[in-house]
């Protein structure tokens, strides 16, 4: 019996699993998901945060992400202004802290190592954007002194925080200033000299950074109809952008999400707008080129709103989350960049957020 137990928790672990959030307003909880063989997703439990939701989605990236060794899983609980840590096992999850998010409104964290910096959007509440770090360890959070930093504004539309490559540098996209900042990352984990760049294309979003410490952005220019781009850029070692592709049309509507396949071949945008997935392939030198003449490499649905994406550890499979109809889509994600579709998962609330996985 042990043995048996011991080899379905080997599998289980690399089948792998799905997470996102019900981002409830009456209580936010963590949807989990188990992924089988062939890619396709069952429901493996709901489990609470501790703390509220939006009720609605969020209009930003990164608000659930699991360590890079997939033994913690962090989550924002935009309604009461808390982070949530869960442990993660084969049985579920655990909830191991909840603490304050040194602002209001959180709603993306960027993890690297055992420092976490959390993006407010508390200028969307008569407050102020800013950032915030906490040392994380043993799954307990621990606020980092003199930490919070304010963004280009106090109302800025924030939309992502996350590491350069080398974690040498934050970057936050701001959606409402076409925006992004950069930050100089001491080795005290504080975030020092703040620079500003104008964003190449209209309303940046989501964005990752892929090998060469390039960053790829999306831009959603407004939500103007088959107008939105991506656009990619050289991140220095003190935080300085240089275009390398300006906003290269996706030829599709509102462009938010963006994430860098596993081999860093590709760069998928999930077009809310639209209903679809563009995919670019990635140059050499960092530069996009659309890997489909109309920009729909794979289809979610009119009206499904697709919003976070992931692909799995091993890279066979993309995921996008869709709270337009409340269903997560499974594509196979091909050797090409090319996407073959597997079917949806349904009966996910439309107020879902955030997409995390291995």
């Amino acid at each position: 019996m042990g043995v048996a137990f011991l080899a379905a928790t080997a599998r289980a672990q690399d089948e792998g699993a799905l997470y996102t959030m019900d981002n409830a307003a009456g209580g936010n909880h963590v949807l989990v998901f188990s992924r089988q063989e062939n890619g396709r997703l069952n429901s493996a439990g709901s489990f609470a945060t501790g703390g509220t939701g939006a009720g609605a989605g969020l209009s930003s990236q990164g608000s659930v992400v699991l360590s890079r060794d997939g033994r913690w899983l962090l989550v924002c609980n935009t309604g009461s202004s808390e982070i949530s840590v869960f442990a993660v096992s084969p049985q579920g999850l655990s909830l191991t802290d909840k603490v304050g998010s040194g602002g209001r409104m959180p709603l993306s964290l960027g993890l690297r190592h055992n420092l976490l910096y959390v993006l407010n959007a508390g200028g969307g509440a008569s407050d102020q954007d800013n950032i915030t770090g906490f040392i994380f360890a043993n799954g307990k959070l621990v606020a980092l002194p003199d930490s919070t930093r304010t963004l280009s504004a106090d109302n800025t539309g924030p939309a992502q925080v996350s590491f350069s490559r080398e974690g040498d540098a934050l970057i936050v996209s701001e959606r409402l200033t076409s925006v992004i900042n950069t930050f100089a990352v001491g080795d005290d984990g504080l975030a020092g000299e703040h620079k500003l760049f104008r964003s190449a294309g209209m309303t940046p979003f989501g964005f990752d950074v892929g090998r060469g410490n390039r960053l790829f952005v999306s831009e959603a220019q407004g939500g103007a109809a088959d107008a939105s781009s991506a656009s990619s850029y050289s991140v220095s070692e003190d935080g300085d952008l240089a275009v390398i592709s300006g906003a290269v049309p996706t030829r599709q509507t509102a462009a938010c999400w963006l994430i860098t396949s596993r081999d860093g071949r590709f760069v998928y945008t999930a077009n809310a707008g639209a209903g679809s997935i563009s995919a670019y392939r990635v140059r050499q030198d960092g530069s996009l080129q659309l890997l489909d003449a109309d920009g729909r490499t794979g289809v979610t649905g009119d009206g499904s709103h697709p919003v976070d994406m992931v692909q799995s550890s091993d890279g066979n499979f993309l995921y996008s989350l869709n709270n337009g109809n409340g269903t997560i889509s499974a594509f196979r994600a091909k050797q090409n960049g090319a996407l073959q579709a597997l079917g949806v998962v349904s009966g996910i609330p439309t107020s879902a957020a955030g997409l995390a996985g291995r």
